[in-house]
């Protein structure tokens, strides 16, 4: 029953080719957070807002203010990819989105998108460290295979073939003004090493290891990610470590309000 009402939610509304720079970042905040921070989600105005706000993990940074976000909450949820929630408290409104029901997405493939969405174009590597706080992505491989289904339905694009190192992909949802800036990095076909007429044995290469130029690519390529991922994680500690203060502070502003020691 579930899976139809998704499939005539997908079905009865228009395609969505494009969103604008605010609601990419929303949208992309409320998927990213209700993957890796799901405790607190569905998220208030305030979380979204900070989650919009927040320099880690986000290119370009900005700062949006509530109305800001409001506004773009709103236009999201007449195209009908998120939700307003009320709480039994009744306290605050939340919201939440609906990818799920408007696109026929895997996971890895969901949090791909996102992670573009959120931050731009990226390589390879970077992009499979990145989606992977999100969604477990095992290898360069998957990563190339779930890529391809997104670039066969138009939501990615890439400015060349997968397999070559230092491509790059982005998603697709840019207007058409934004796209006619969008800079395009032309690849030029890689030329076929001349042949030498002369007898003489050629001397060995510094590539000719046994390891192929796919093999060697993906392997750089990991590294960098991995790299990558290490200076997110501390930068991600950082913050946490900040918000826990924070909360700290205030719990000990709250014990002192109510007269506790």
């Amino acid at each position: 029953m579930t899976n139809s009402m998704e499939d005539t939610n997908r079905n009865d509304r228009p395609r969505i080719t494009s969103l604008s720079p605010k609601q990419r970042r929303i949208i992309g905040v409320l998927v990213e957070k209700g993957l890796t921070t799901p405790a607190g989600y569905p998220l208030t105005l305030k979380a979204v807002v900070t989650g919009c706000n927040q320099t880690s993990n986000r290119q370009p940074v900005v700062d949006y203010s509530e109305d800001d976000a409001l506004d773009a909450l709103n236009e999201l949820r007449e195209l009908g990819l998120a939700a307003v929630v009320h709480t039994d408290s009744g306290r605050s409104e939340r919201y939440r989105h609906y990818m799920r029901k408007r696109f026929d997405f895997t996971e890895p493939q969901l949090a791909i998108l996102i992670e573009l969405l959120l931050r731009g174009r990226q390589t390879l590597g970077n992009l499979r460290a990145r989606a992977s706080r999100m969604v477990a992505i095992d290898s360069l491989g998957q990563l190339r295979q779930e890529v391809t289904g997104l670039m066969e339905q138009g939501f990615v694009c890439a400015d060349g073939p997968l397999e070559r190192r230092g491509i790059e992909v982005d998603h697709n949802l840019y207007g058409e003004s934004e796209k006619s800036r969008q800079p395009q990095r032309q690849v030029e076909p890689q030329a076929a090493p001349a042949r030498s007429s002369s007898p003489v044995s050629a001397s060995p290469q510094p590539g000719d290891t046994g390891v192929s130029e796919q093999q060697l690519a993906s392997l750089i390529e990991s590294i960098d990610a991995l790299k990558l991922e290490n200076v997110e994680l501390r930068r991600e500690l950082s913050e946490l470590q900040e918000q826990f203060n924070q909360v700290s502070e205030e719990v000990s502003r709250l014990r002192f309000d109510l007269g506790g020691s």
